[in-house]
């Protein structure tokens, strides 16, 4: 009996390798691990199938989520809006008519000043009155020898008359008339030689009141009592004549041709609450060659708002004008200027670069770059970028 050889087959071993009972044991284990991943990975494709199933519609979903998350912008169709053309400018103002008032005679010290600037005066009106006591005593010497003259021509006349009567009886000769003759004429002539003297005297006189030439507005005062003036001493006074004003405002060569006279302009001075309408009534005919800029002269009633010297605002009314009108939300602007943004028809954003004109009580005019039928983003501009695709919406009109 081979006792060795039935141990080797009942232990399934050899007998240069022993037999181990934890081997069967780890196989099994082995076995049971492969068994439950191949049951997890087929689970895993079992789910992924179930929820492919469930959403193989998803993907025209999902567009249409991208489509409502897309920005809301309201957007605004302009169309073209007819306004009137203004023209703004600035300049000084200044009396239309300004009169400067100085010494017309010969001058002398002036004893009363009679006006404050400011004042309302008449024509004629006595402004300032100069010392006249050695005038007044002029006026009475040859006052004194008017008289004279008169007497000696009385005389004269006389002895005339006397020599005439007795010429007829051989008396007198006719030598004698003919000398007595020329002495009356003489005397009578020294009356009115007295009487000429006494009027320049007069009229001298009366210069050295200074007078307002002309009913307006007194400006400027420079003289003061006591102060000796001349005909060299220059400007004293300064009137506006009729208290009109005006305002000197500076314009391009191009804003120049279209201004006319008789056109309405508002004016507005620095620090007023107010407009005030004027007219202009001078177009300058020359250009400056420094500037390249041309006068414009407007016609203002007095307010005492109206400084002369002050600085003002004008807003000319040149024409009409028919364009695209955008609130100054839609206006957008950079280092290459003023532009908005346009919605397409695929309702994507572009960029359009714009010319702007007049600011009025409806908006901005734009000159250039629309037509009026865009669909112009009103708002939110600045939050937007060139191909972006947004939700419009149109704002009311108003």
């Amino acid at each position: 009996m081979n006792y060795d050889a039935r141990i080797e087959t009942a232990g399934e071993g050899t007998a240069s390798e022993p037999f181990n009972p934890l081997d069967t044991v780890d196989e099994d284990e082995r076995r049971a691990r492969r068994r439950t991943w191949i049951g997890a990975g087929l689970a895993a494709v079992a789910l992924v199938g179930l929820w492919l199933l469930a959403h193989r519609g998803d993907s025209s979903e999902d567009l249409n989520k991208a489509g409502a998350q897309a920005p809301v912008v309201t957007v605004i169709a302009p169309g073209r809006t007819t306004v009137a053309g203004k023209i703004t400018a600035t300049g000084t103002l200044a009396a239309r008519r300004e009169l400067p008032v100085g010494v017309a005679g010969e001058g002398g010290q002036v004893a009363q000043v009679l006006v404050e600037p400011g004042q309302w005066v008449r024509k004629g009106q006595v402004l300032a009155v100069i010392d006249r006591s050695v005038q007044v005593q002029q006026q009475a010497q040859q006052g004194a020898q008017i008289r004279v003259a008169r007497a000696d021509a009385e005389l004269a006349q006389a002895n005339l008359d006397r020599a005439q009567k007795l010429v007829a009886r051989g008396f007198i000769s006719k030598a004698d008339i003919d000398r007595l003759t020329a002495t009356r004429d003489a005397a009578v002539a020294r009356v009115s030689l007295a009487a000429a003297q006494l009027g320049e005297t007069e009229a001298r006189t009366r210069r050295l009141d200074i007078v307002a030439p002309e009913a307006g507005l007194v400006l400027e005062r420079k003289v003061e009592p006591g102060q000796v003036v001349s005909s060299g001493s220059g400007v004293l006074f300064s009137l506006a004549k009729g208290g009109e004003m005006e305002m000197l405002a500076a314009l391009s060569e191009a804003d120049l041709a279209k201004i006319s006279p008789g056109i309405a302009a508002d004016v507005t001075p620095v620090g007023a609450s107010r407009a005030f309408t004027g007219q202009v009534w001078q177009v300058a005919p020359v250009i400056d060659p420094q500037t390249r800029l041309g006068r414009v002269r407007i016609a203002l009633s007095y307010a005492p708002e109206l400084r002369p010297g002050g600085f003002a605002n004008a807003e000319i009314i040149a024409g009409t004008l028919v364009a695209p009108v955008l609130a100054e939300s839609a206006l957008q602007s950079d280092n290459a200027g003023s532009y908005v943004y346009i919605v397409g028809a695929d309702n994507k954003v572009a960029r359009r670069n714009v010319k702007t004109g007049l600011i009025t009580d409806k908006g901005v005019v734009i000159l250039e770059g629309l037509d009026g039928s865009e669909r112009v983003v009103e708002r939110a501009g600045a939050f937007l970028q060139s191909g972006e695709t947004v939700k419009p919406k149109l704002a009311p009109k108003r």
